[in-house]
């Protein structure tokens, strides 16, 4: 796996180094140690395609100006054999490297010859590591909150494992605690009224269409057998009627969004097995819980929440957050991630400090949890916010978004913005086919590829197997940099993963395809002079690898043609 930009940096930090230390050798600097200096990609390349401010940062230690420190290790470089062909100081005393042709040519080379696994790292260091996310309540259909999370949770777990994670997907199922218990009470008025006047639906009750269905359906089975039967006996019953209907419902329609979860995890299996009151127990043991009023406190504040969190209801039954905490301990003690990262909805910022707190009294070290806080999404359409579906005149859930809106689209577009960001959904943009739309935009960057390659096929032209060497020809300024731009890609593979932001990778790619339709535009392919018509059609080939490989992480199609 080839990190050609991480390579050049580390060779270019042994190359000032080195000069340093010959430099110390001549008496021409002081034998002082050299503090830790950057080395960065300036955002104008013309300036230097890496630029350090080490120089800068010696100039204390030296007891010397800056600019002096860069000249003379500018002046004693020994670059022959490395990727830079020359080193000058600018301003104040920063110092800009510029790479040579090889290193251009390698890079191309590199991508033809890594294929599907170009860009791929080991940084992760096959480390376990779990991303949560969606775990929407099985009560009712996936909302648009739910659409975005499942895009960025599923994006940001193909972007670790690219880096190198071992990544395991996960959904934390709701089927305990008070949301049941309002289904459950939902469905039963809702059952009741089918065979009763003057059964009133509470107004905390859940409202939807869905409800009214279950209900229903369950009395096509079962008829008025439960009409007479105890309010919990006739619950139980609709529920584990209705229930396993809802989750295989929130499978099917993750499925069809290209989300497929490795666990399905259930809260109710965490009280079946004792493991919530297992915790309680075990934070008593440790001296953080107290009773009050009847109920079992765990002492928050010492881990620094704002107020202590009740852990078992007076009644004797758990809190959420008690289930929370053994879900949490159960992840890390029990099933051995070292790392875990849940994606949650903004509005559960304040859960965050106290969660892991909670992990830390049970002697977890809570830095192995990280949770990206999703901002809200909401759905445009010319300009005017949007709450209801077009087509069935309801509120648009995950299901009927993707009636309206091409897979591809809605995946890429709930990537277009960082998690905690606010996104507005273009409904009209998400269809349209043209260059307004990013995901076309992209789409068409790979069918102009493919149709390249088969018109030049179709006159001869064939890919070729070349050498690095090959590409030295490519040195006009639009191959340069869409070259540049391929070699980012591990960079950006390891940084989206480290930031928790798959939006890198739709960035990317969007400006991967304008510099390609930049270069195409300007560099003729099918050329007279045969070596150039080969580089630039394998460099056509290179593009449309990553094209793919990006695809492959934000799992939309790469069409041949549109």
């Amino acid at each position: 796996m080839s990190n050609l930009i991480k390579q050049a940096s580390e060779e270019m930090r042994e190359i000032i180094l080195n000069t340093m230390g010959r430099l110390v050798g001549e008496g021409k600097l002081p034998a002082e140690p050299v503090p830790a200096f950057n080395i960065e990609i300036p955002a104008d390349t013309s300036h230097g395609d890496f630029a350090t401010n080490a120089a800068m940062l010696c100039a204390k230690a030296f007891k010397m100006p800056p600019r002096k420190i860069a000249d003379l290790i500018c002046e004693n470089l020994i670059l022959d054999g490395s990727s830079f062909e020359r080193a000058e100081a600018a301003g104040p005393g920063f110092i800009n490297f510029f790479l040579g042709r090889r290193w251009f040519s390698n890079t191309v080379a590199s991508v033809l010859e890594e294929g599907k696994d170009y860009g791929r790292t080991d940084t992760g260091a096959c480390k376990k590591i779990m991303v949560e996310f969606v775990s929407a309540n099985p009560t009712g259909p996936m909302h648009i909150g739910n659409a975005r999370g499942g895009a960025i949770g599923d994006c940001l777990a193909s972007v670790l494992s690219w880096a190198g994670w071992n990544v395991t997907r996960e959904f934390y199922v709701n089927d305990a605690g008070n949301q049941i218990e309002k289904f459950a009470a939902s469905l039963e008025v809702r059952y009741l009224q089918l065979y009763k006047d003057g059964v009133e639906l509470p107004e905390d009750a859940y409202q939807g269409a869905d409800i009214v269905e279950h209900a229903k359906n369950f009395a096509e089975i079962h008829g008025d057998k439960y009409v007479n039967a105890s309010s919990k006996e006739r619950r139980d019953a609709l529920v584990a009627y209705a229930l396993p209907i809802n989750i295989a419902g929130l499978e099917r329609d993750l499925l069809k969004y290209r989300i497929k979860y490795d666990v399905w995890f259930k809260e109710s299996s965490l009280h079946e097995s004792g493991k919530v009151m297992e915790i309680v127990k075990k934070l008593g043991e440790n001296g953080l819980t107290y009773e009050k009023e009847g109920a079992v406190w765990y002492k928050s504040t010492e881990f620094g929440a704002e107020k202590d969190d009740v852990l078992v209801r007076a009644n004797g039954i758990p809190t959420y957050f008690a289930a929370d905490i053994a879900y949490h301990y159960n992840k890390f003690a029990e099933r051995g991630f070292d790392k875990v990262i849940d994606i949650w909805g903004a509005d559960h910022h304040g859960h965050v400090a106290r969660l892991k707190g909670a992990m830390q009294a049970l002697g977890i070290e809570p830095s192995r949890l990280d949770v990206v806080l999703m901002q809200m999404v909401r759905l445009m359409r010319d300009g005017e916010l949007v709450k209801v579906s077009k087509r069935t005149g309801k509120s648009i859930t995950l299901a009927t978004l993707l009636e309206e809106v091409p897979i591809d689209a809605a995946r890429f577009f709930f990537n277009l913005r960082e998690a905690n960001s606010h996104f507005d959904f273009d409904l009209g943009l998400a269809i349209e086919q043209s260059s307004q739309n990013p995901v076309y935009y992209v789409q068409y960057a790979h069918a102009r590829i493919c149709s390249i390659i088969a018109n030049l096929e179709a006159d001869g032209v064939k890919l070729e197997k070349l050498s690095g060497k090959d590409f030295d020809i490519l040195s006009a300024p639009e191959e340069v940099e869409l070259i540049r731009h391929l070699a980012a890609l591990p960079r950006e593979i390891d940084d989206a993963a480290k930031n928790y932001d798959p939006s890198r990778i739709t960035k990317y790619s969007i400006e991967l395809a304008t510099k390609f339709h930049k270069f195409y535009a300007a560099c003729r392919v099918k050329d007279e002079n045969k070596s150039l018509c080969a580089a630039r059609l394998s460099l056509c080939e290179a593009v449309k690898i990553v094209l793919e490989n990006c695809s492959e992480i934000l799992k939309i199609d790469c069409p041949d043609s549109m």
